[in-house]
């Protein structure tokens, strides 16, 4: 949250902008809340040309979630855009936590997530 890096700023001395670029750069550091699960959707050149978008758009869709968000309502699920997951010979390919799912059609994909989901 903002006041949690206002304050790192206060008690180190690093000016706010050098905090939160740093904060904003890593995949690690969050500046809101996650879901339980996140999904990367891979949209790496195979991917892309797979149809990473129409899954990714069909999750979105599927998990109800806010043009502008990333998490669902009941903060189950996080979706997320990433550059390549390097199973170019599966795409259009995800991961939900350390499990892998390739060859997606947005049916498929979204099957993916409610066995996620059922077992949670």
């Amino acid at each position: 949250p903002r006041l949690a890096l206002q304050e790192i700023s206060l008690q180190t001395g690093v000016s706010l902008s050098q905090i939160y670029g740093v904060s904003s750069f890593y995949n690690q550091f969050r500046l809101s809340p996650v879901g339980e699960y996140i999904i990367d959707v891979c949209h790496g050149t195979a991917c892309h040309v797979a149809g990473a978008q129409q899954v990714h758009d069909e999750l979105r869709r599927h998990l109800g979630i806010a043009p502008g968000a990333d998490t669902d309502a009941r903060r189950l699920f996080t979706l997320e855009v990433v550059a390549c997951l390097g199973c170019c010979s599966l795409a259009p390919v995800l991961t939900v936590g350390e499990e892998t799912a390739g060859r997606l059609t947005p049916a498929s994909a979204r099957q993916a997530l409610d066995a996620v989901a059922e077992g949670s």
